[in-house]
């Protein structure tokens, strides 16, 4: 059965949860519809939406990590964006940013390409990440647990991997309006 049984929040509720709880922190926010989706809910100059690159929003978000370590660096990430870019969890866990919290949406699919199934059901992916040096680990199912679990790693040091079974209900959302570079002059801006 996909996704995991029991699941009911959207990759967008949970989103929007999320991003209730942040002010000015740096969000990389991984391709396709996740970026689509936090655009539509609150664009905010502290936001990179990636067009592309699949894969590769973790290792952004370690970069700016280490760059401007007084900040609070959060990714937003997909099951199947972290499947293709597991190497970054291995250096993630070797670096050990204080600063890094990796939000997975689990969704099992590769929703952007049309539904497609992912590994993440047999491939627990917050397990990968303890394996690798993560220091705070958790997996929830609902909007209550994710809210508590987000505002208690907000708290800590980490790094940091928060997974939320999401299902596979896609919010309509447009593509995001900023053209890459106007993303990018705008975050580097916002981030000084």
């Amino acid at each position: 059965m996909r996704p995991e049984q029991g699941t009911l929040i959207s990759r967008a509720q949970a989103m929007e949860a999320l991003l209730e709880l942040l002010t000015d922190q740096p969000v990389i926010i991984c391709n396709g519809f996740p970026s689509r989706e936090a655009h539509k809910i609150a664009d905010r100059p502290t936001h990179f939406y990636m067009i592309g690159s699949m894969g590769n929003a973790s290792a952004i978000a370690l970069g700016v990590a280490l760059a401007k370590p007084n900040k609070q660096v959060i990714t937003f990430d997909g099951d199947g964006n972290v499947l293709m870019g597991m190497g970054t969890l291995a250096t993630v866990g070797a670096l050990r940013p204080k600063n890094f919290i990796h939000v997975v949406f689990d969704n099992e699919v590769y929703g952007t390409t049309g539904n497609q199934p992912t590994i993440s059901n047999v491939v627990p992916l917050e397990k990968v990440a303890k394996s690798a040096g993560y220091v705070n680990v958790e997996r929830v199912l609902d909007r209550e647990d994710l809210v508590y679990e987000f505002k208690d790693m907000l708290k800590k040091d980490g790094p940091s991997m928060l997974l939320i079974k999401v299902n596979e209900f896609v919010e309509d959302a447009g593509r995001v309006l900023h053209d890459p570079p106007d993303v990018t002059r705008r975050f580097m801006k916002a981030i000084e």
